[in-house]
């Protein structure tokens, strides 16, 4: 059994901005080209480096996320849905 305590545990209450990942390709900068999933957007490509924060895999290509501050990063899917609900028209 390890000495550590525990670290505190957090709950999210962040708004944020998401598409989830169809598909995506890394390019050299580490930037990507991503595919949305969703209906109605285009595929778009991100900054360079984002892709440094990317783990998807084959079976999880994960969820593509803007902070409120602009900050753009990954998710793994199931992890983004337990997180995190939409939110509709009359919820904003």
């Amino acid at each position: 059994m390890s000495d550590q305590v525990e670290m505190p545990k957090y709950r999210s209450h962040k708004v944020v901005h998401a598409l989830e990942i169809a598909g995506l390709e890394i390019h050299k900068d580490r930037s990507a080209t991503i595919a949305p999933k969703e209906r109605g957007y285009a595929p778009f490509r991100t900054n360079p480096g984002w892709a440094d924060r990317c783990e998807a895999t084959e079976e999880d290509p994960g969820v593509y996320v803007v902070y409120r501050d602009g900050f753009a990063s990954w998710s793994p899917t199931k992890e983004f849905r337990d997180g995190y609900s939409l939110i509709t028209g009359g919820d904003q």
